[in-house]
């Protein structure tokens, strides 16, 4: 089987978060088409957190050049996909290397100053919507840019899709307690809404110390490192699945809802142009609220309309396809 190397930060792969499910997913599917995807991370100068002090983010990435190119070499990998920018100077050193970013130079995001730079030797990328493949020609002059969704699992979707066991005030959301993701707004909805049950969903063990900040209103119901299985169950009862991030380079979570039936709420920024079907309303600050209600009230428990967009755009089989096609010229 050809080789691949993938690099990501520790954390990564770590966590219960789209980075880890992205990579197990790739290294499924390239099982199935002879592709071995070895995993590669630095174990140097990092931390069970976003940041640490002198080493936060693209610049802790240079600082582990080295290990990266130890474990590479050690492999014998000549093609790498690399997921986080600092590690672009790969490409001095290999022939065929890729950037898959699971972050992106928006002002919305944490260190997007320090990203920018890398983005300008980008030689060539695979992104996960039409939108980042305009902003890396647009803003970095990256041309050689393919697209391809990362998909959810439809073996969870056929197991775990059940109306019957809607609850008609359950909202779900998902995501890090960072400010860009506004868990703040979720816990206010809380509580402007006593009579809504709301789930927060958190990637990671750590946000258990981190979320102790917050004063947790009583129709919030908090979860840690969910497994896929147990997000997929979770979802299934959750009427509304509502997203309130500034920004997203994919948004997994939205993707599984649609695919879910949930009736959506999700921010107007254009990065969310791919959420797209009948019973997907966009939204901001201002109304957001409003929205969330709305869809609560709704007489649609489940949307079939946003399940079928869902399958059609973003499942394993799509990406899959999508990763054929990939290998195929760039691996030959």
């Amino acid at each position: 089987m050809t080789k691949v190397g993938l690099v990501m930060r520790k954390i990564q792969f770590t966590e219960a978060q789209g980075p880890r499910i992205f990579a197990e997913r790739l290294r499924q599917i390239g099982s199935e088409l002879g592709v071995e995807i070895i995993f590669i991370s630095p174990e140097r100068h990092v931390s069970g957190h976003d940041w640490l002090p002198g080493y936060e983010h693209e610049k802790g990435d240079l600082v582990n050049y080295d290990i990266v190119l130890d474990q590479l070499h050690a492999q014998q990998i000549e093609h790498v996909i690399y997921t986080v920018s600092g590690f672009t100077f790969l490409n001095m050193f290999f022939k065929k290397t890729v950037l898959f970013p699971h972050s992106f130079p928006d002002p919305a995001l944490t260190g997007y100053e320090m990203m920018k730079p890398f983005y300008s030797i980008v030689n060539k990328a695979i992104v996960q919507t039409d939108f980042l493949k305009r902003e890396m020609a647009d803003k970095f002059g990256v041309h050689d840019v393919t697209v391809i969704p990362i998909g959810f699992n439809e073996q969870l979707v056929d197991k775990h899709f059940d109306p019957s066991r809607v609850v008609q005030n359950r909202i779900l959301w998902i995501g890090r307690d960072e400010e860009n993701r506004r868990p703040d707004l979720v816990l206010e909805y809380a509580r402007c809404n006593p009579d809504k049950e709301v789930f927060m969903v958190f990637g990671g063990e750590r946000y258990k110390e981190s979320m102790k900040k917050y004063n947790i209103p009583h129709n919030v119901k908090l979860q840690f490192a969910l497994s896929q299985d147990d997000v997929f169950a979770l979802m299934n009862t959750a009427k509304v699945y509502w997203s309130c991030s500034k920004f997203d380079t994919f948004a997994m979570p939205l993707t599984e809802a649609l695919a879910m039936g949930k009736l959506v709420v999700k921010p107007e920024h254009a990065c969310y142009g791919h959420i797209g079907s009948r019973h997907a309303f966009a939204g901001n600050e201002q109304n957001w609220f409003e929205l969330v209600n709305m869809a609560a009230a709704s007489p649609h428990t489940i949307s079939l309309e946003n399940k079928a967009y869902a399958l059609e755009r973003f499942s394993s089989k799509v990406m899959k396809e999508g990763y054929q096609r990939f290998f195929e010229q760039w691996l030959g």
